[in-house]
This record gives C-alpha cells, structure tokens and sequence, in this order.
C-alpha cells in the first residue's frame, strides 16, 4: 500500500480513531498522544498490510496494542515506586450526570485489563459489531463474546463494591438505557 492509499483510508476512518483512542486513553491530551504514536508506527509498519480492506482493524489493532504496551509501561512504574493513587479518594463536586456515568465507568474499568477495556470501548461506546471484532482480534465470534461477557462481569463486580442494595437500584434506575436488561446484581 502507498502513502496516498494510506491517507485516504486514513481521512474516512480519522474522527472515529481519533475519539477511540481518547475514550481508551481517558483524555483528550493522551489520547491525541496515543493516536500520533500509533500513526507513526502504522506509517513505519505501512509494508505489513497486505489487503487494503484491512486497513480498518489493521489500525485499531496497532491502535490497542499501544495502548496495552503503554499501560504494561504504567503499571511497571507505578510498581517500582511504589506509590498509591489518589485518585481513588477525590470527590467531586459536580453531581452531574455526566461526571457520576464517568466516575462509575473509570471504576468499572479498573478491573478489567487494558485488552478488555479496548474490547469494551469498541463494542459498548465505538458500535463495533462482533463480526468486525471477531476479525480484529482474529478469534472466533464466539471467544469474542465471551471476553466481553467476562469483561462485562468484572466491571460488575468492581462496580458491587461501591453499592448498598438501595444505591445499586437507584444507579440502574438512572443509567440503564431504554429496554435494557442490564443489572448490577
């Protein structure tokens, strides 16, 4: 594939990376950093794609696969020095919708791997379908729907902790989506 190829389907598919990897990221900065990196290894790596109708999950799984190594990174240092996050005890004034859906997201998502998180994102937040997933990850439809089944529970039994009976009813009032038949017990 050339350069030009490149750019072209990079153009159709740029908004939905670019926010994919904010969502993985977190933030808008780290996920613009993420994107860049994955932009210079998949322009270094151009020689790998050999179908150009590839080019999609092509650059998603250089896309997850950085975001793994970076966060394989993270962890590493945040080891060896040996230092709690704070983050855990913050309050936040603004009880808005918004913030509260992604305080309960941020916790959710510490229980599952970076891997699943990305798997996640694109199935829950990107509309990605399972087939698309299936051949990203090069597995099994089945194997996909599984890792998000178990994905799903972890979330769910990260988010338990944070519940009384009475909170947990009142979350799934609030934020389930409409017809949803997800719970949190």
């Amino acid at each position: 594939m050339n350069r030009d190829l490149f750019w072209r389907y990079l153009e159709a598919e740029h908004p939905k990376m670019e926010a994919f990897c904010r969502k993985l990221a977190g933030n808008r900065d780290d996920g613009d950093d993420l994107y860049q990196d994955a932009l210079l290894t998949a322009m270094k790596k151009l020689d790998t794609l050999s179908k150009p109708e590839s080019f999609r999950p092509w650059m998603y799984r250089i896309i997850v696969n950085m975001y793994k190594s970076k966060r394989r990174r993270e962890w590493l240092r945040d080891r060896l020095r040996l230092a709690n996050s704070p983050a855990d005890d913050v309050m936040v004034a603004d009880e808005s919708g918004r913030v509260a859906a992604r305080i309960w997201l941020e916790r959710a998502f510490k229980a599952i791997s970076a891997e699943e998180k990305a798997l996640i994102t694109l199935f829950e937040l990107e509309g990605w379908g399972v087939t698309e997933l299936a051949a990203m990850y090069r597995k099994p439809e089945g194997t996909v729907k599984s890792r998000l089944s178990r994905a799903r529970k972890k979330m769910r039994e990260e988010l338990k902790k944070y519940l009384t009976e009475t909170d947990s009813t009142k979350v799934e009032a609030e934020y389930a989506l409409p017809g949803s038949k997800t719970t949190f017990k």
